[in-house]
C-alpha cells in the first residue's frame, strides 16, 4: 500500500493560503491606492478604533502579527498624523496607542468600503453559508491554537 499522496491544489492549508492572499492583495490595492496603507497598517487603525487605546503588544496578540510588523505600521501612523501615543496607566514600560481625529477619519472613511468589498466577495454566497463559513474559520483558529500548546 503506498503512502497518501498530497495534491498541492487539494491540500486545505493551502487552499486557505492562496484564497487569504488573494483577499488580502485585493483589499491591499484599495487601501493603497485611496488611503496609502499597508495592510498591517489598516489592521492597528481598525484595532485601535475598536479598542480606543490598546498596546502595541496587545494588538500583536490580537491580529497574530510580529512585533516588527506591529512596531513599523505604529511608527507610520504616528508619524502621518493618525496614532497618537499616552502613557499607559497599567504598565509604565508601555504606551498605549489611540486614534487621532485624522485616524477617525480615516476609519470613517474606510470602513465602510472594507464592509462594501466584502460584501461584494461574499455577495454570491447564501448567508446561512457565510455565517457557516466564519464558524468553520474560528473552529479552525481554535483546533490549531490546541495543536501549537
Amino acid at each position: 500500500m503506498s503512502a497518501p499522496r498530497l495534491v498541492l491544489d487539494d491540500f486545505i492549508p493551502y487552499r486557505l493560503s492562496v484564497t487569504s492572499n488573494l483577499v488580502s492583495d485585493s483589499i491591499a490595492r484599495t487601501y493603497e491606492s485611496l488611503f496609502g496603507l499597508t495592510i498591517p497598517e489598516w489592521r492597528l487603525v481598525a484595532v485601535v478604533a475598536e479598542t480606543g487605546g490598546i498596546t502595541q503588544q496587545a494588538i500583536g496578540a490580537r491580529t497574530l502579527m510580529d512585533k516588527v510588523t506591529v512596531s513599523r505600521a505604529a511608527i507610520a501612523l504616528v508619524d502621518r498624523g493618525l496614532l497618537g501615543r499616552r502613557a499607559n496607566p497599567d504598565d509604565r514600560r508601555s504606551h498605549l496607542l489611540e486614534l487621532t481625529d485624522a485616524g477617525r477619519d480615516l476609519y470613517a472613511a474606510i470602513a465602510p468600503k472594507a464592509l462594501d468589498l466584502e460584501s461584494r466577495i461574499f455577495a454570491a454566497f447564501d448567508p446561512a453559508e457565510v455565517t457557516q463559513f466564519m464558524a468553520m474559520l474560528r473552529r479552525i483558529e481554535a483546533v490549531t491554537v490546541a495543536l501549537d500548546h
